[in-house]
This record gives structure tokens, C-alpha cells and sequence, in this order.
């Protein structure tokens, strides 16, 4: 997988191993470019879009972030692995982006840079899956290769997020503690981090209860609100396990449910208002 990002993504240009432990064979490589003008060239043909009379807009320098797999691909089915793989993006680009995020959240502790944060498949400006050598791959050709459409908008895109960025500016609404939790326990949680979403969550929790019942006169507030209080034991619980080295299976299920309580109650308070 290869994408283009516009600016720095955090870690300096180089190849990063990744190993599931020490000691193990090197599973992937992850290449980050030096920034750099983006390339002209696209996959498949594509007419240029006709600038308007008068505009010279600038280059984008962007960075170039590749996750390559170790596994050989057999000579006679690569096209067959680049059709499934393409079939079932979603799953490929996924899997991919958790190495790429890996590395970069890796940087961010490093570096000690709260700034750097992880990307998502609707932030890079170009996506490509494709096969070749290490060499080839790392330098941005391929043997074969195609580029995947813009991934389509997300639910938190189809819930008007500019109707609610006005009413926050505008003092219209407030930004609650619980949201800023929840969020963060989400990508920790979509990162393979279940320890620190679990304990993102119980202080999302807390707050949540606190601050959410402003709102219990709007009935599905409330309804949501009291489910919220049914998953508390077992994220606390959860929580306890992350303190004391990691979570069973189980648990992170139930971090993944109460999360997703959690979200629900906080769209149908911005819903009400």
C-alpha cells in the first residue's frame, strides 16, 4: 500500500522494520519519502483538470508512506492477489494504514510530540495497492499497480459537522470533556491500542455521567444516558486489567460496546440541540 500525504506525517525519511516482537523474522517494512513535490504521473488515464483563467495555484509538497509486506508473492497469482486485494479495499487499506499509523503514533513517543497524529485513508491525496520489488515498491514504481478512488464520506460526514463547528464557535455550544475522551479512546481503539482506550474511556465515562445530565429532559438523551451506567462495571473492570498489563479478549469487546453507547448518546444530544 502507498499513499501521499500533503506535508510532513511526523517520522523522518527512512525504512522502519516492524517485527511483531523482538527476535522475530521482519514482517514489514514501512517506508517514509522525503518531502517532495508531487509526482505528475497518475495510474490510469485521467484527463488533467482545466485550470480556470488567471489561477497558478502552487505545488503541494506532500510525503510518500509505503507498507511493505515481507511475503513473497508467487510468480503466476500476483495479478490474482492485486484483484482480491483491490476487491476487498476496505480490509486492505486498513490493515496497511494500523502499520503506517503504528509508526507514526511510535514517532510521536519518540519525539515526545503531542502535535503528530495518526492519518486516515480520507486524508492522503493519492492511495495505491500494487506489487513489485522491495526497491522498486520503496521508490514509488511498481510492476503492477492501481490507484483506489477517494474512500466515500463517513457517518460522521453525513451529520453536518460545519452546522455544529458554527454553534460552537458562535458560543451556541460547548465542547464536552466526554467528547474529547471519547475520540481519543476511539483511535486508540482502532489502533489496536485496547489499554489506553480502556482507560480514555473510564475518565470518558465519568465525565460523560457528569456532564450529559444537563441534557436527561431530552428523552433519548436520557434513555442512552441510563444504558451508559450498565456498561460502567465492565469498563472499570477493563480498565483495572490495562493498569496491570492487558486485556482479554472479552474486555475489549466490552470497551468497543460502551464506546459505542458512549457515541451514540453524544449525537443524539447534538441532535436535540
Amino acid at each position: 500500500m502507498q499513499w501521499e500525504f500533503a506535508g510532513r506525517i511526523g517520522p523522518q525519511a527512512g525504512r522502519y522494520v516492524i517485527r511483531r516482537y523482538a527476535g522475530d523474522d521482519a514482517r514489514h517494512v514501512v517506508v517514509i519519502g522525503d518531502l517532495e513535490a508531487p509526482r505528475r504521473r497518475r495510474l490510469g488515464r485521467r484527463r488533467p483538470r482545466a485550470a480556470e483563467p488567471g489561477s497558478e495555484p502552487g505545488d503541494v509538497e506532500v510525503t510518500r508512506a509505503t507498507v511493505i509486506t515481507t511475503d513473497p508473492l508467487p510468480a503466476d497469482g500476483a495479478a490474482a492477489w492485486l484483484d482480491a486485494a483491490v476487491r476487498d479495499r476496505d480490509a486492505t487499506v486498513g490493515e496497511a494504514l494500523a502499520l503506517l499509523n503504528r509508526t507514526i503514533h511510535g514517532h510521536r513517543l519518540a519525539a515526545m510530540d503531542a502535535y503528530v497524529t495518526e492519518v486516515g485513508p480520507d486524508h492522503a491525496l493519492a492511495t495505491r495497492i500494487g506489487y513489485g520489488s522491495g526497491e522498486q515498491v520503496a521508490e514509488g514504481d511498481w510492476e503492477e499497480a492501481r490507484e483506489l478512488p477517494a474512500p466515500k464520506p463517513s457517518r460522521s460526514m453525513l451529520l453536518h459537522p460545519q452546522q455544529r463547528l458554527a454553534a460552537l464557535l458562535s458560543g451556541r455550544d460547548v465542547a464536552l470533556a466526554c467528547e474529547v475522551l471519547a475520540l481519543r479512546a476511539r483511535v486508540d481503539l482502532e489502533q489496536g491500542r485496547g489499554r489506553e482506550a480502556a482507560l480514555q474511556l473510564g475518565a470518558a465515562l465519568d465525565a460523560a455521567v457528569a456532564e450529559l445530565e444537563g441534557w436527561r429532559g431530552t428523552e433519548a438523551v436520557a434513555r442512552r444516558l441510563d444504558e451508559l451506567h450498565g456498561h460502567r462495571e465492565a469498563v472499570d473492570l477493563a480498565a483495572r486489567a490495562a493498569l496491570e498489563g492487558g486485556l482479554q479478549p472479552e474486555q475489549t469487546e466490552a470497551v468497543e460496546a460502551a464506546l459505542g453507547r458512549l457515541e451514540a448518546t453524544l449525537r443524539a444530544r447534538t441532535a436535540s440541540l
